[in-house]
């Protein structure tokens, strides 16, 4: 994190005196509404209304100028007009004001006018170091210190908050900003920070999540995100909001692909932006919100994050079908429901009717109104069984009434995540809520919002596990990389990939029919021709491949057919010779596995099903580097087609250790190479029979325009003799 970043951005959210430039003795307009709620809610530092027009406004002496303060305020908000802006800021650092906000709109969403404005923007912060949030931006609030700063309504139209607040939102919209706002505080969550980004001109959103991680008032924080502009940056933040276990809950606007120009690599189109997006948050375990409503709930269960919960669920219920319901959309979710074990079973039935199910969902029945002292025997059972995290417990509202105090007994006693489903108007909602039992009345909420949170619960190991291993791999010192050129046949790929510690059938290479016989002769047959060029890709396309060749005339034959095809194909491509290789054979399964550069995070790895129907199926997991095997490991077992790899109906079982160490490997040299190469995939890689190990059969890197060299020959890599 970067602490001098934090520290300027103190006097934007929590400022101790305020100068608000453009004063209004109108609380409806910009300059009149801060200064309103300023009043209002008793902010307890200095206000400094600036507007010739007026002597007072608000109770507070108006000043005619910047330049008449009595003090240095550490604000200055600008509620005028942006052909005013960059010279009041001027002269607001001519006084020593440190941090701005700018209302104004007409920047960089105005066309190119507004554009120019915000570069001389940009430009002046850069020179003054000044902290300037905006433009186009509605202004913050932190309700902990009253001090408000937005022109917003919103504050005055909901109940009003009278304990600390301890949840921050954070948007890139001051209208979602506000909405957010009502239907937090409408369920009763306190707030800390309101703040939203505007155009970002100088202050980036993931500056103000680093401000967040290491703001004592805030527990989670809740977000909105059109689009972010440093990963890198965003990445630490959250890590560091994961390590102190507040929740992050981001709504990412943009839910639907566009769709995309045909790229060379597979693995680009299956990388799309959105699918690294989800990714990565899962990685960095940040909680995606699915919609206002669901972000305020999420707001609600993170004051419930110390208890001891996760993905593995009981449910107690009333009604068998309600159990049901439950059990489905939390399955469906990502939770599990899992058969409780036999003794547990045999206690809950010593209580439960034999019409009454105990295996998991637990329906006590109504009976239960005949048996109060057993409800607390089934949650003490619940709370202690090692095969359960977190234990829902749905009922009608007077019953949950009269389950209420064994219910608070045990969670006192136990750390166990209990979370209540009312179905009617039960009047300890308040009780077990402030006791630390989240209480939802709507069945559809409380699973769309309970199973990301035990998720989230679930996955901080694992986040844990990756940032240290992150960090272990940024303090590794960086090794010079000799200069690629700019474009690279498969087998200067192959040798590349090879001196990292990749896997792969490199073979030889042939620069017409005959050599390619001779070739052959030297590995021995069978064998597979391919064409060898580094300006067609996908060589199946171009009649690049021919598989099986089993002598010399099928050799020969193969070779004029493919240099033709290939030259028919792309008349104005490099054609390198021919590519030699002995024919796989063994394989149990092919899967492609691929890094491209994420413009937001950075490298990112694919792994999916393999060959030729690689797009079709689309069955791949995605995750940022780096990573290390049993990374891949987890990231193989979540595919549909991991039966395939697992001995599915009688099949040999994969050599997953290899295929995972390959990948792995794939990933250490795409780090290496992060500063010259785009992309970099493997498909197929061909995993063979356990202990039989797995090998690349192709490759390919794409390396970056900028970095590139000038074309270089063929053999730069290549030693010609080399075997297979």
């Amino acid at each position: 994190m970067n602490a001098a970043s934090t520290h300027a951005l103190a006097p934007l959210l929590a400022p101790r005196s305020i100068a608000l430039i453009g004063a209004s003795s109108n609380p409806a307009r910009i300059g009149g509404m801060p200064l309103d709620l300023l009043q209002r809610f008793g902010y307890a530092g200095e206000v400094y209304p600036i507007n010739p027009k007026y002597a007072e406004v608000f109770g507070n002496r108006c000043y005619r100028d910047v330049e008449s303060l009595p003090a240095v305020p550490d604000l200055a908000v600008l509620a005028i007009a942006a052909d005013e802006v960059l010279s009041m800021l001027e002269r607001c650092h001519r006084c020593g004001i440190r941090a701005a906000i700018v209302y104004a709109a007409g920047f960089a969403e105005a066309g190119a006018a507004g554009a120019a404005l915000q570069r001389e923007l940009e430009a002046f912060v850069a020179r003054s170091g000044m902290a300037v949030a905006g433009p186009n931006c509605m202004g913050f609030a932190n309700l902990n210190l009253q001090a408000y700063t937005a022109f917003a309504s919103i504050f005055v139209n909901v109940p009003a908050q009278t304990e600390p607040g301890r949840v921050s939102i954070l948007t890139q919209s001051g209208n979602v900003c506000s909405a957010v706002f009502g239907l937090v505080r409408r369920r009763g969550v306190p707030v800390s920070h309101f703040i939203n980004t505007g155009n970002e001109a100088t202050l980036e959103y993931a500056q103000y999540l680093e401000y967040l991680a290491q703001d004592p008032g805030t527990d989670c924080v809740l977000g909105y995100v059109e689009q972010l502009r440093d990963g890198a940056r965003f990445i630490d933040a959250a890590l560091a909001l994961a390590a102190q276990r507040k929740p992050l809950v981001i709504y990412k606007a943009g839910e639907t692909e566009k769709g995309s120009e045909a790229v060379q690599s597979h693995t680009s189109a299956l990388a799309g932006d959105l699918a690294v997006y989800r990714a990565s948050f899962d990685q960095l375990n940040v909680i995606r919100g699915q919609d206002f409503a669901h972000m305020a709930d999420l707001g609600y269960l993170s004051g419930f994050r110390a208890r001891a919960g996760g993905r593995r669920v009981a449910i107690v219920t009333m009604s068998g079908a309600v159990g049901a319901i439950l059990a489905d959309k939390l399955t469906l979710a990502g939770l599990e429901v899992p058969t409780l074990p036999a003794e547990l079973q045999a206690l809950l039935r010593a209580g439960v009717p034999d019409y009454g199910m105990v295996s998991n969902p637990v329906d006590v029945t109504g009976n239960i109104v005949n048996s109060p002292g057993f409800v607390r025997t089934v949650f003490e059972a619940l709370a202690q069984c090692a095969d359960i995290d977190t234990v829902v417990v749905a009922a009608p509202g007077y019953l949950l009434d009269r389950m209420a105090d064994p219910l608070l007994e045990v969670c006192a006693q136990h750390p166990r995540l209990f979370v209540a489903l009312d179905t009617g108007e039960a009047q300890c909602r308040a009780r077990l809520s402030a006791a630390g039992v989240p209480v939802f009345d709507d069945l559809a909420r409380c699973t769309q919002a309970l199973a990301p949170f035990c998720l989230w619960l679930a996955r901080q190991q694992a986040t844990a596990e990756w940032a240290a291993l992150r960090q272990r791999q940024q303090a590794q010192p960086r090794v010079a990389v000799p200069a690629l050129p700019a474009r690279l046949n498969e087998f200067d790929t192959k040798q590349l990939l090879a001196g990292h510690g990749v896997p792969s059938l490199t073979g030889l290479v042939a620069h017409d029919a005959e050599g390619a016989v001779a070739r052959a002769a030297q590995i021995g047959y069978p064998v597979v021709l391919k064409i060898l060029s580094a300006d067609i890709a996908h060589k199946t396309e171009a009649g690049g491949v021919r598989l099986a060749l089993a002598d010399a005339a099928a050799v020969r034959s193969a070779a004029t057919q493919i240099l033709q095809s290939a030259r028919e194909y792309d008349p104005d491509a490099r054609i390198d010779g021919l590519l030699v290789q002995p024919m796989a054979t063994g394989g149990v399964a092919e899967l492609i596995a691929g890094v491209t550069h994420d413009p937001v995070f950075g490298p990112a790895l694919t792994v999916g099903l393999g060959g030729v129907l690689t797009e079709l199926y689309r069955d791949v997991a995605h995750r940022l580097l780096p990573v290390d095997a049993p990374m891949v490991r987890a990231m193989l077992q979540s595919l549909k087609a991991w039966p395939l790899l697992d001995g599915f109906r009688g099949r040999p079982v994969a050599d997953v250790d290899a295929a995972c160490a390959a990948i792995a490997a794939l990933g250490d040299a795409a780090w290496a190479l992060r500063d010259q190469v785009q992309d970099v995939e493997i498909n197929p890689l061909q995993v063979r029979a356990q202990g039989q190990g797995a090998d690349a059969l192709d490759a390919l890197v794409l390396v970056k325009p900028q970095a590139g060299q000038a074309l270089a020959p063929a053999a730069q890599f290549q030693p010609q003799e080399e075997t297979a």
